[in-house]
């Protein structure tokens, strides 16, 4: 279709002021959730210890912020009401601002969208005062009955800018929006006690209520989710930054309780809520090695900096920051949440899923066996009353054995060897004694307190990976196998090339590749740990995880280490112990050991657990003994 003809420009000219809130109210207030954003950071720079939020179908009929901070004269709240008109920067350091909010655009903002009324009264005063503003006009202005604080109401959002109001969203997507700005902020703040109420359709539902004073990890595991105080390692990290000392706190889930998207990870820089690339980056970087591809982190981080190395006025409703010195806080991030991780590196889940343990099946109390059968014989009958002959149903030929009245199988796929004695030292064996395997993939292992089950694949992968992360570490521990014949490998020229710029990093870990021609590479070395890989298909998935890994996208280009990372978590993969082995007992105590000694042993490469333990607790409750 064609374009229209250009509008014939008119005249400059000074837009009158309530066109210029609106447009700033564009900016400002998008929807319920960015208005009540702005009232509760409000409540909390005034000092707040409480704060009380109440909703209205979402807050598109009504939300309403009531807080015990210090208040506003009527002087306050006149000049409040003005554009650019703000308590928090007493000067012009606007780089130095150590509050949630400067601009002093909000409530001018509000007020040119909605029905605004604020009252507030400060200590000592007799009475409060109130103001009333609808959509830009003051209507209203009077002493008030309040308590000291501040309460502002938001009514008919946007009832005046149909334009706006069509754009906004169903009662219960808006609802959910303002819970997650309320959940974000009373993490930041675990001073402050915080209460939410939504209500719809004449019932009123309560959705938070905190305490004040509470501790970091108590209220991130009350908001978030209370198992993830138990699956989760406190984080204390502080380095000198430029300007001086950078700090970081807070609680990183283990890598073997994730979620599926990244929703659950919450971010602080000096106690603002941000959804920042450069944040989401760095964790995405710390988890690179323990976690699947498709899976995310649960966390929240809490960052403090000097104001000076942050620029908090990027965006007009400041979730988003510019750092100073952006791959130091990118590094020192990763360094953290790496170093907090290895203080729990060797626990997997807490036990056993729920759900699985309610799968185990009691003995019936009606007899299992069909008539002519008998206990311990499978409910077979004897030779002898056989009729016809019974299919066998074990495979490779084995056949049934019977010998007085018990049976026997040649072969199971459970396998035990003979058990030797709980050493007295058991406290230096978390993961127990091996007993025996299962399916050969699963060992079984018993400890002081309980049972151990061990995932050997996923366990040997792990120990992979780290052998091959410190033979890159210490140039003087890498070792690589030369090929006596080079394995040519034919790949697409695109995977050619991505592999020829990675050369010298993987030549770290030991293998050494070359171009060789347009669609091919030689491979002349591979690591030691993994001897025996298929080159073709290594080389396909490196080259895969390059191309998806090492380019440009949501969180900004992977520093190269952590593109390696990636990388080495293939190759290990394809040098691990794989289900379906036969293990020794030597073999299985030998891989306990290793992995008690190892770090993060507890989660494989992708974030699933490498073993789960059964506490003894849990197995007579099986039985019914508790």
């Amino acid at each position: 279709m064609p374009f229209p003809p250009p509008q014939k420009p008119s005249r400059i000219r000074r837009l009158p002021d309530d066109l210029v809130n609106r447009i700033a109210a564009g900016e400002v207030v998008e929807r319920p959730a960015a208005a009540l954003k702005e009232l509760v950071e409000n409540a909390i720079d005034a000092g707040a210890s409480r704060i009380a939020v109440e909703l209205t179908e979402g807050g598109l009929s009504r939300l309403q912020v009531t807080d015990d901070g210090c208040g506003m004269s009527a002087e306050d709240i006149e000049l409040a009401l003005e554009r650019h008109a703000t308590s928090k920067l007493p000067d012009e350091a606007i780089e130095l601002v150590s509050t949630l909010g400067f601009r002093g655009e909000a409530l001018p903002s509000i007020a040119s969208v909605a029905r605004l009324t604020i009252e507030s009264r400060v200590q000592g005063a007799a009475d409060g005062w109130r103001v009333v503003v609808d959509h830009g006009q003051r209507i209203e202005a009077g002493p008030a009955a309040v308590p000291v604080g501040t309460r502002v109401r938001v009514e008919e959002l946007f009832a005046k800018v149909p334009a706006r109001r069509k754009f906004l969203r169903t009662a219960r997507s808006e609802y959910i929006a303002c819970m997650d700005v309320v959940r974000r902020l009373a993490m930041a703040r675990p001073d402050i006690a915080f209460a939410l109420e939504n209500g719809a359709e004449g019932k009123t539902r309560k959705a938070l209520s905190t305490q004040s004073d509470e501790d970091l990890a108590t209220r991130v595991a009350q908001i978030v989710a209370r198992e993830l105080k138990d699956n989760a390692v406190a984080i204390d990290f502080e380095r000198d930054g430029p300007s001086g000392a950078i700090r970081l706190t807070g609680l990183a889930g283990l890598p073997t309780y994730n979620r599926g998207v990244a929703d659950h990870q919450y971010l602080f820089v000096n106690g603002r809520p941000v959804k920042d690339k450069l944040l989401t980056g760095a964790v995405r970087g710390a988890y690179s090695d323990m976690l699947a591809r498709d899976r995310h982190a649960v966390l929240a981080l809490f960052l403090e900096i000097p104001p000076q190395d942050v620029d908090v006025n990027v965006h007009p409703a400041k979730t988003e920051v510019r750092f100073r010195d952006a791959s130091g806080v990118r590094g020192f991030i990763v360094s953290g949440l790496r170093q907090a991780l290895a203080t729990g590196d060797r626990r997997s889940v807490q036990g056993p899923d729920r759900a699985a343990m309610e799968r185990w099946q009691a003995e019936p109390t009606s007899s299992p066996f069909p008539a002519g059968g008998r206990p311990g014989m499978g409910g077979l009958p004897y030779p002898s009353e056989r009729s016809a002959p019974i299919p066998n149903p074990f495979p490779q030929g084995k056949e049934l054995m019977l010998h007085d009245d018990r049976t026997e199988f040649a072969s199971l796929q459970g396998r035990a060897e003979e058990a030797a004695p709980i050493p007295a030292d058991a406290a230096d064996y978390p993961l127990g004694i091996a007993r025996g395997q299962v399916a050969n993939t699963y060992i079984i292992a018993e400890s002081a307190d309980g049972l151990i089950l061990v995932d050997q694949h996923a366990a040997h992968e792990r120990l992979v990976l780290e052998r091959l992360k410190r033979a890159g570490a210490d140039a003087a521990a890498k070792r690589s196998q030369a090929l006596l014949v080079p394995d040519v490998v034919e790949l697409d020229e695109a995977d050619c090339d991505r592999l020829e710029a990675a050369a010298d990093g993987l030549a770290r870990y030991g293998l050494a590749v070359e171009r060789f021609g347009p669609g091919a590479m030689l491979v002349r070395a591979v690591p030691a740990a993994i001897a025996k890989a298929d080159t073709t298909k290594l080389l396909t998935d490196l080259a895969d995880d390059i191309a998806k890994h090492g380019t440009e996208d949501e969180s900004g280009s992977l520093l190269l280490a952590e593109k390696l990372e990636y990388t080495l978590a293939t190759m290990a993969c394809h040098g691990s112990v794989r289900a379906g082995r036969v293990l020794s007992v030597a073999e299985m105590n030998a891989l306990l050991r290793e992995m008690e000694a190892t770090p993060r042993s507890g989660q494989c490469n992708h974030g699933r657990p490498t073993w789960v333990k059964l506490s003894m607790d849990d197995v007579e409750k099986l039985f019914g003994r508790h």
